[in-house]
């Protein structure tokens, strides 16, 4: 909790700063593109912050979006259902995720190696799929994300934020209110305290890396939705990056067993708003990298730092824990009980 009231409390700062020095911040059109690139955001670091949570990673995802962005036009361009294409595609990219957990586990694979393989055959087969060439959605289908709930005269809430909220409910309840989600944080603060524990260790990696790439599915659809035209080159690329850093500026540990839901979605509406702050305050957008890589490597230190000091204060206190209380010890002056009175161990007769 004390993690996300202090990436609530960046957030706020940077939001005032920001539209003291430029009131033009706070104009509607420019809230609800925050709101909208926080909303395709978001749902790409939920689904990265299970897996960083079980104590792995994943650098597919932005691939991943890239290529199912690809296939979605390539079939609707054939005039097959809406419905049908982007169940095909949830259900690819399940199984995508499946695999990389069964690769992790079965063959003790690292993550960062399976998932680096997978960034670059994704990316390969979507331009080999489309031989570069440059794509688009029917634009009856793009008003789907572009739609908003209107609250205001000049103000609306955009669909796909509505959607984030919908999986970020769904995420809190699976990981606070189920025994999955609890064996999932189980497995990536001690895997083998938690096989020892009797927790099928290899099926919540899996369950992890599932998830996370059905909810990259779920993101690639709305960012190819969004997109006026899909390049196969560029498509998703350094998505996978953003949301890393977005589940650790929400509280999630790079070493696994730490994170929360709400910390996560805070930590995403950061990025688009230090990058929209950028924008506003007209920083050269070349910086735009530059400044995601000090807010990453800041959150790291940060946390590097919280853990030493947690350490540090459990073992200063862990000698006083130890010791007796007080009322256990015998009182000044009180004589010993004589042996064989009161702790005699009675004998049997005979």
């Amino acid at each position: 909790m004390k993690k996300v009231l202090g990436v609530l409390g960046v957030l706020v700062t940077v939001c005032i700063f920001t539209s003291i020095i430029n009131p033009q911040f706070l104009l509607p059109y420019n809230l609800e593109n925050i709101l909208q690139r926080t909303a395709m955001l978001g749902i790409l670091a939920i689904g990265s912050a299970f897996v960083i949570m079980a104590g792995g990673i994943d650098l597919s995802i932005g691939s991943l979006v890239g290529l199912i962005g690809c296939l979605l036009a390539v079939r609707l361009a054939r005039e097959l259902p809406f419905v049908v294409v982007c169940g095909g595609a949830l259900v690819g990219a399940m199984g995508l995720g499946m695999l990389h957990g069964i690769l992790v586990t079965k063959l003790r694979l690292q993550p960062f190696v399976v998932t680096l393989c997978g960034l670059l055959i994704y990316r390969g087969v979507a331009r080999w799929l489309t031989s570069d060439r440059e794509l688009g959605l029917p634009n009856e289908v793009r008003q789907v994300v572009t739609a908003k709930l209107p609250i205001a005269a000049n103000f609306g809430i955009p669909i796909p934020f509505l959607i984030l909220v919908a999986v970020a409910v769904l995420a809190a309840v699976f990981l606070n209110r189920t025994i999955y989600g609890r064996y999932l944080l189980a497995v990536g603060r001690n895997e083998q305290a938690a096989r020892y524990s009797g927790i099928n260790t290899d099926r919540i990696t899996i369950l992890a890396y599932t998830l996370c790439s059905l909810l990259a599915g779920l993101g690639a659809i709305l960012y190819a939705m969004y997109q006026p035209s899909i390049q196969p080159a560029g498509h998703g690329e350094f998505l996978e990056l953003y949301a890393i850093a977005a589940a650790v500026l929400g509280g999630c540990s790079l070493r696994g067993g730490e994170g929360s839901i709400l910390g996560v979605v805070l930590g995403t509406a950061l990025i688009p708003i230090l990058y929209n702050a950028s924008n506003v305050l007209k920083m050269p957008t070349q910086l735009e990298f530059a400044i995601i890589g000090v807010v990453i490597i800041v959150g790291v230190i940060v946390d590097e730092l919280v853990k030493r000091y947690a350490a540090a204060r459990r073992r200063r206190w862990a000698p006083q824990l130890a010791a007796p209380t007080p009322q256990t010890l015998p009182a000044a002056g009180t004589p010993r009980p004589a042996p064989g009175d009161d702790e005699r161990i009675p004998r049997r007769p005979g």
